[in-house]
């Protein structure tokens, strides 16, 4: 089968032949992404960057989590807090200015932070069946504040045949060795055309202490895991399906361990003297989605969803001098969305409205270093008794321009408020509450050259805007190297613009894509020290900032030497500034965003050596990342002094397909045990790491 994906490269790969919605299981299915523009249309078409991810993805690369599947990703750079906790950095921007959809259904919540945190890691690649990642914002359609990029996750279901009753399963693992690392997963579904079918999946993760290069044994870096979906399928009418679906997550003791005294010191970086530090995480995602055609003068189609999603943290703390708390919050995010559609011959439209509101619950129990009780605090890391409400209008048209051009027109209307019953002040430290409101109307304009049939020019002018939320406002925990944050009342909203230009071409041999991008930043927020010293821990609070911008570049291409025989590669470059405060003083500088991403670049060769096995190996480099903020400087737990150091890793990996329903993948990673650390984590990566991953269909 020829698909568009994305393995390193935006365009077609001869891959192995699946289906998993298609009557007949080996049918050839012609690729079309929707999160772009929100209607089915080429990869190759669109007016953003997109990457298309499939099943194999998941298997070739043998990924243990989301975050992992962007990895080859160009523009694209995986932060890893700890071995459970990835987030991906996307066009410079990470944590709560990129928006995750789980089949639409938003998984950000009032609670997400704006660094990196851990929350796409509490979804199971094992459980997608596909999946789109648009650069930059797409944030008309799909959230305000995608900012850096909106992922949409794409979930498994029921396999039907053309016609009749239809029973069909999965089973598929993966084994790493510097991660210790096992994995299984095993799902089923039965099936009747027309009618409906019932699916059912579960995966089991368990993680040992991770092995690196120069370091040997990571202790606590091990953590477990189990996951779990199900979906149900009815069709009502030929023209309107209903559809069921619930997943949850379980992880289980993931450790920060930089942050304890069982961290190991590299290339200068300091351990910290936590005794405990570890973090069980829950989430459990339900919804019900009615969707088919109306055929009315104002709608064609329409798609109505009612979701729930809970999201259980709790955090676990031993300090130095043995004293300990107990940490957490609840979030019960309640969601609806009605979208339509509609074909005017002259454009195309998609329209709708969603409403999204977070209630939060938070504790933190403390303990004498004698075990005994000390207090319950007013509120855990974020606000306790808390409510937020995200309500939101848009409209997005498609239009074409004569034969040559396509334009995309897009606004967004949001109106965000929020209550917050319990806060601690950070001056009197006394129980205040908080309540506040926010709105804002953005736009989005895209064009579409098409000078022949080979060769695309793309580009536009995008607005971005996200309100305050629990985490800005209220958030009282330990942040970086050293420090606690106190909450910050009375912030305003963030404003973005991002103006960009690409171009993509598909030629006999050869296949590339680039695009170069600059946001514009207003107003945004960022932690500021206050000079104080709470508990042993310097005092930062959130401010809101003047501004400043994001630049960079993204290129990926694949030249066929011959028809077995593919050169592919990938670049990325980001650089950007912030007006920042550096002191406790109220004015700001100008210095590099946090965390900036080093400039990186990866090639490799991939053979077709036959029908059935396929064999590529891959280079992948960083440049050392030395232009650091006051705030990295000061983190010395993440970043060595002076800044994190360059690498360059090999793979080496072969993919074989003995018949249509089995692939299996072997590798190594990482073959030279180079010791590296991907900028701003919280740990090295793995060392010499031998991979072996498997799919079976029956």
């Amino acid at each position: 089968m020829r698909a568009l994906i994305h393995s390193g490269v935006v365009f077609s790969l001869c891959l192995l032949p699946f289906s998993l919605q298609a009557a007949d299981p080996v049918a050839e299915m012609k690729p079309v992404i929707v999160t772009a523009s929100g209607l089915p249309e080429s990869p190759f078409d669109t007016a953003f960057r997109v990457d298309r991810f499939v099943p194999e993805d998941v298997v070739v690369r043998a990924v243990r989590s989301l975050p992992d599947l962007l990895k080859e990703t160009p523009g694209v750079y995986i932060q890893r807090t700890s071995n459970g906790q990835a987030s991906p950095f996307i066009r410079g921007f990470t944590g709560y200015h990129n928006v995750l959809l789980i089949d639409g259904v938003r998984l950000n919540n009032a609670a997400f932070r704006s660094g990196p945190n851990q929350y796409w890691s509490t979804v199971d690649p094992y459980s997608i069946d596909h999946a789109e990642l648009v650069r930059g914002q797409g944030s008309a359609l799909f959230g305000s504040d995608a900012v850096g990029g909106t992922l949409q996750a794409f979930t498994r279901g029921p396999v039907y045949a053309e016609s009749g009753s239809l029973s069909s399963g999965r089973i598929a693992g993966r084994y790493s060795s510097a991660e210790q690392g096992y994995q299984g997963r095993i799902e089923g579904s039965v099936s009747e055309a027309g009618k409906g079918g019932f699916f059912l999946g579960g995966t089991w993760k368990d993680f040992g202490d991770l092995r690196v290069g120069d370091l040997g044994e990571l202790p606590q870096t091990g953590y477990g895991e189990w996951d779990g979906d199900a979906k149900m399928e009815f069709w009502l009418a030929p023209d309107q399906k209903l559809t069921l679906y619930h997943q949850q997550v379980h992880l289980d003791d993931a450790w920060r361990t930089h942050r304890t005294v069982y961290g190991r010191s590299w290339d200068g970086t300091t351990v910290g003297d936590d005794l405990v530090h570890v973090f069980d995480q829950d989430r459990y995602l339900s919804y019900a989605k009615l969707e088919g055609s109306l055929g009315l003068a104002w709608a064609d189609d329409y798609r109505m969803t009612l979701s729930h999603q809970r999201q259980v943290e709790d955090r676990q703390r031993v300090r130095a001098d043995g004293r300990a708390d107990f940490e957490g919050f609840t979030i019960d995010s309640y969601g609806a969305n009605l979208d339509f559609t509609k074909d005017l011959e002259w454009t195309q439209t998609v329209f709708g409205v969603s409403y999204y509101q977070d209630l939060g619950s938070s504790y933190s129990n403390r303990f004498n270093a004698d075990g005994t009780f000390a207090e319950r605090a007013i509120q855990g890391p974020i606000g306790d008794d808390a409510l937020y409400h995200l309500a939101a209008t848009y409209l997005n048209t498609s239009t074409p321009i004569g034969a040559k051009f396509d334009l995309d027109l897009g606004a967004r209307y949001t109106y965000a408020a929020t209550d917050i019953a319990r806060v601690r002040d950070p001056v009197s430290g006394q129980a205040i509450s908080l309540a506040d409101s926010w709105n804002n109307i953005l736009g989005s304009v895209r064009l579409v050259a098409k000078p022949d049939d080979h060769w695309r020019i793309y580009g536009g002018v995008s607005q971005a805007f996200r309100a305050p939320n629990f985490s800005d406002l209220s958030r009282l925990d330990a942040n970086r190297s050293n420090e606690i944050e106190t909450p910050a009342p009375g912030l305003g909203p963030e404003k973005f613009i991002t103006y960009e230009v690409g171009t993509r071409g598909d030629w006999d041999r050869l296949r590339a894509e680039a695009s170069w991008y600059i946001t514009d930043i207003r107003n945004i927020i960022l932690r500021a020290p206050t000079g104080a010293v709470v508990d042993g821990l310097y005092e930062v609070t959130k401010r809101n900032s003047e501004g400043g911008y994001v630049t960079g570049v993204d290129f990926s291409g694949e030249f066929d030497l011959c028809d077995s025989l593919t050169l592919f590669g990938g670049f990325g470059w980001v650089d950007g500034v912030v007006n920042s405060f550096p002191t406790a003083a109220p004015l700001s500088m100008e210095e590099p965003i946090s965390r900036l991403m080093p400039t990186q670049g990866f090639g490799g060769l991939r053979w077709q050596v036959c029908d059935t096995v396929r064999l590529e190996g891959l280079v992948y480099a960083a440049d050392r990342q030395d232009r650091l903020n006051s705030a990295d400087v000061l983190d010395t737990q993440r970043i060595p002094p002076g800044g994190t150091p360059g690498y360059t890793t090999a793979t080496f990996r072969g993919l074989w397909t003995p018949d249509l329903k089995t692939t299996i993948s072997a590798g190594v990673e990482n073959a030279f045990d180079e010791a590296y650390r991907i900028h701003g984590s919280g740990q090295n990566e793995p060392g010499v790491n031998f991979v072996f991953g498997f799919e079976r269909k029956f």
